[in-house]
């Protein structure tokens, strides 16, 4: 299979049809600026492999971690994955692997192992890692962190309109329902908070089998779920949520045969851009790199 990379057009923007539903996400004029935030493009790797899941479910472990290696090369710009790691941690690093246990759509066992062991091969001692999601308050390793690693898969979501990497560190606060407000708007200032500001090293959006349709605070249905194959790796976490945000409005306008809006809108990934500086969330200040399998890739 010839593998296939380019960086994405205006025209291939204008191509997803999706312009109209998501304001600033999909490249509306935006509302405001944060105060000294960069205007520098963040880089996303998008990578896609056809037979990285077989079935509802049933990934290939081998090939989901070999699309992880292939994705954080890209993304870190170097020749092979060990000296992408070099540069996202070093041996004095602790490391807290911040993971999602939904378990309707978890993160990926095969990636939480293949990212420990690429650490420890860059020199981490093992026992200054952990995985962990619920257990913040609790765990050790997170508490002494120095670095952190934001490994989620993406999802409609009740309050939010979707499950994003920026919702993913809703756990570093003792009460979580207090960013509920507003589509939970105001996610971006958990990552200002002192015990995470600054540390995050690297974000996947998991895109194995995403879900992009749900009615309820616990809905799931396998019937709104797709094997796109995907992963998507970046070190700005907006940037990232915001084209996989595009796949998924992308996916339900094809599956409803019309324009039918995330609900709520996600405006947690464009306040994390305009009101909090967290990154890019406009097409125009993303480079987003596409590797791998092209059919139906929705932007």
């Amino acid at each position: 299979m010839t593998e296939k990379k380019h960086v994405i057009t205006r025209r291939d923007f204008i191509r997803s049809g999706s312009c109209a539903v998501m304001g600033g996400l999909l490249g509306l004029p935006l509302v405001g600026r944060a105060s000294g935030q960069t205007t520098a493009k963040s880089r996303v790797v998008l990578i896609r492999r056809q037979n990285a899941t077989e079935g509802y479910g049933t990934m290939n472990p081998g090939v989901v971690a070999q699309m992880f290696d292939d994705a954080l090369t890209a993304a870190m710009g170097t020749k092979d994955p060990a000296a992408a790691w070099r540069k996202i941690a070093k041996p004095a690093d602790i490391v807290g692997i911040k993971s999602n246990v939904w378990s309707r759509l978890p993160t990926p066992p095969v990636l939480e192992e293949a990212i420990t062991a690429r650490l420890v091969e860059a020199g981490v001692d093992a026992q200054n890692i952990s995985v962990d999601d619920r257990g913040l308050d609790y765990n050790p390793v997170f508490k002494r962190s120095t670095a952190l690693i934001n490994i989620r898969p993406m999802r409609t979501h009740h309050w939010s309109g979707l499950g994003t990497l920026l919702k993913n560190y809703i756990m570093f606060v003792p009460s979580p329902w207090q960013y509920h407000g507003n589509a939970c708007e105001r996610l971006g200032a958990i990552w200002q908070k002192p015990h995470v500001e600054g540390k995050t090293r690297l974000n996947i959006l998991v895109m194995l089998t995403p879900l992009f349709h749900g009615v309820g605070p616990h809905h799931f249905s396998r019937s709104y779920t797709w094997p796109y194959n995907g992963l998507i790796v970046s070190t700005d976490p907006v940037a990232a949520d915001a084209t996989g945000a595009r796949i998924i409005q992308a996916k339900r306008n094809e599956h409803f045969g019309t324009e039918r809006p995330i609900s709520p809108r996600p405006l947690h990934i464009e306040a994390a851009d305009t009101k909090f500086g967290l990154g890019n969330s406009h097409p125009d200040r993303i480079e987003l790199v596409k590797l791998g399998w092209d059919k139906d890739i929705l932007i």
